[in-house]
């Protein structure tokens, strides 16, 4: 059957880098926007052939229709996306939003921890604790200063902010677990806890509340396929039994997630992204090769 009519357009309005390898892209899905919810993500197709990638939800804008996400170019297609994801281009597709919503319940005093790349899908989730009149301690943490982000996004929607980066040239020096240290030894009434990032970083996060008895949730973003429970392939192993991230999550309890199981599972396709990546940057070499020796014999400059 032969579909008629527009197709959908998920063009990006605005893209900033924050680094050389991170950077953000606003995207234009109204419908998403009116639906999205902190905790949430989608699905992302840049071009027909490309992989189906998953990337939580950094910001959402329901005035404007828009969704945000920040992305790290760390694979194959992330950096490839790097390349081609400009202002006024259209991704291919866009599903979502997808996942439970974060449960923003009635917690007095909460503790949010993002790092690095975590520290952009944690602020949604600042921003509704916040709106529901908690009152809210950030942690963001980073390798250095030139890596940083959102500081002034998170200082509107958080009571405290307290900033760490590994060698000491922001905030205070050291890893977001010494951001919870200071935060709990203020704050010894904090209800829960919310940490992003890594799985070494959320796994510290969690051992860190443990003592304390604060509640503690992660977002896990396992290898992913079909988005609907169907591939296992983002299975998560918990106390209490085998649970799917794409529907059963992406939120979990910290303290029943086996990380050592999770961090396993994340390295087993380490080898295939490693040479996809290397395939994608020996292209790249070879294209832009190509065009300065084209445009040598043109007698032009490859700018």
């Amino acid at each position: 059957m032969t579909t008629t009519g527009p197709q959908p357009s998920y063009e990006i309005l605005r893209r900033e880098d924050f680094s050389d390898v991170t950077y953000l892209l606003e995207v234009h899905h109204p419908r998403m926007a009116r639906s999205a919810r902190p905790g949430q993500f989608v699905i992302v197709m840049s071009h027909p052939e490309g992989e189906r990638i998953p990337l939580t939800i950094a910001d959402f804008d329901r005035d404007k229709g828009t969704i945000t996400l920040v992305i790290q170019a760390v694979g194959k297609t992330t950096k490839e996306m790097q390349q081609s994801c400009r202002v006024g281009s259209r991704l291919h597709a866009l599903v979502g939003p997808m996942g439970i919503p974060s449960h923003i319940g009635k917690a007095k005093k909460v503790l949010c921890v993002g790092g690095g790349l975590g520290v952009a899908p944690i602020y949604p989730q600042a921003r509704g604790f916040k709106e529901s009149g908690a009152y809210v301690i950030g942690v963001v943490g980073f390798r250095n200063r030139d890596l940083m982000f959102w500081e002034d996004k998170f200082r509107a929607v958080c009571d405290e902010l307290i900033i760490c980066t590994d060698d000491g040239s922001a905030g205070i020096k050291g890893l977001v677990t010494e951001g919870i240290r200071q935060a709990i030894a203020s704050h010894p009434d904090i209800d829960e806890c919310v940490a992003i990032g890594p799985p070494i970083m959320m796994k510290g996060c969690a051992e860190a509340t443990r003592p304390h008895g604060i509640k503690t949730m992660v977002s896990l973003n396992p290898v992913m396929v079909d988005g609907t429970g169907m591939c296992g392939g983002c299975r998560v192993k918990l106390q209490s039994g085998i649970k799917f991230a794409c529907v059963d999550g992406p939120d979990f309890d910290g303290h029943e997630v086996d990380f050592d199981d999770l961090m396993s599972r994340l390295g087993r396709y380490r080898e295939v992204e490693r040479q996809a990546t290397a395939r994608f940057e020996e292209n790249c070499n070879m294209r832009a090769e190509f065009v300065a020796a084209s445009a040598q014999e043109g007698g032009q400059s490859p700018d």
